[in-house]
């Protein structure tokens, strides 16, 4: 009560009250304000950073030449989709987008590199971008820019901008992520292809080392199995047309070379009866047979009106050669929508699945 009565009706300054009032707080309470104030003060830059967070991008080095990820780039720029954010809480993505070569959205590229666009007019409020709450354009840039032989730097931003108030919109890092985990998700498969393909050529080499020495030799894929099926068939074909004469000028077929008695008055002569045919005719059958199923497997046949085999499984690699229509090929590697395949003149290439048929 005595602290009431000095001290109303008269004003303090801000100092000398709080040190009025701290002869009055017990000591833990003080020590408890102290702290306050010093968390406080410690935890509003954090929540400073956090907002700065919004319009960093994304730079990253790739570990992979610089066509290759271009190619990549590309690809991923034209699939029609802007992953890590969305227009409504049902959707997972933004669909409906286009590559384009630029957009006002982004102020020209002067830094060197290639430069990828992908926009999607139209959109409604997307998501992960902030403060948007318009219709308006969202894009996002991809730059890619050599950095020595064998890496690369990939630079990813994303912007929505309104259609009305000209607002521009800043990502929080999440369309930037998502699109780059789909061009590392290519890379990879690129990656694992190419070692695949490898694999398949250095086991190809190694088949034909071998029968160049003459030890378990394969034939080309492309023409008859191996020698044994060409060795019974002919053994085959040489039974099936073996003949002896008998003495009334009539012949049969026989199964290996006889000896017959002399013909008498007592015992006329006989046509010999045919023979069934041998074991190994049956063997030589099933073997072809399985070596034909094996081929329809493995060989296609080119639709029309033509293909280009394609340097890579991607609809913007380069063109190694055109393939005329009812050209085969043989199947080495199988992907969901491409094959790898292997030529007639041994050229090494891809090709859509939809541009092949089975061979009838």
């Amino acid at each position: 009560m005595i602290w009431e009565k000095r001290f109303r009706g008269t004003g303090l300054s801000d100092s000398a009250a709080f040190h009025r009032i701290s002869l009055y707080f017990p000591r833990y309470l003080r020590f408890g304000a102290i702290f306050l104030l010093l968390t406080t003060a410690i935890l509003s830059p954090a929540r400073e950073k956090k907002v700065l967070q919004y319009g960093a991008g994304l730079i990253v080095n790739v570990p992979v030449p610089e066509p290759e990820v271009e190619q990549v780039v590309e690809e991923v720029a034209g699939n029609t989709i802007i992953r890590g954010t969305k227009e409504y809480n049902k959707d997972e993505y933004v669909a409906g987008a286009v590559a384009a070569a630029s957009t006002p959205v982004f102020p020209a590229w002067t830094e060197g590199g290639k430069v990828f666009y992908k926009v999607r007019k139209a959109a409604l409020d997307p998501r992960n971008f902030k403060e948007s709450a318009d219709v308006g354009t969202l894009a996002v840039r991809y730059v890619v820019q050599p950095q020595g032989d064998k890496n690369t730097v990939l630079r990813i931003d994303a912007l929505f901008v309104e259609d009305f108030r000209h607002g521009v919109h800043t990502s929080n890092g999440s369309v930037e992520s998502a699109e780059y985990k789909d061009i590392q998700d290519h890379i990879a498969a690129i990656e694992l292809v190419k070692a695949e393909t490898e694999e398949a050529l250095q086991a190809k080499q190694e088949r034909l080392a071998k029968g160049t020495s003459g030890v378990g030799g394969d034939k080309d894929p492309f023409h008859n199995p191996p020698s044994t099926v060409e060795s019974n068939a002919s053994a085959s074909a040489k039974v099936e047309t073996a003949t002896v004469e008998s003495p009334t000028g009539q012949t049969a077929p026989v199964s290996a070379p006889q000896s017959f008695p002399a013909p008498t008055s007592a015992t006329p002569p006989q046509p010999v009866a045919p023979v069934a045919p041998a074991a190994n005719d049956q063997s030589a059958e099933s073997l072809e047979q399985h070596v034909a199923e094996l081929r329809q497997q493995v060989e296609r046949l080119v639709k029309k009106p033509g293909a280009p085999l394609q340097s890579a499984p991607f609809h913007t690699a380069s063109t190694l050669k055109s393939l005329q229509p009812g050209a085969e090929v043989l199947i080495l590697i199988s992907t969901p929508y491409w094959y790898g395949v292997e030529t007639h003149d041994g050229d090494h290439g891809w090709i859509r699945r939809d541009q092949l048929e089975q061979v009838p």
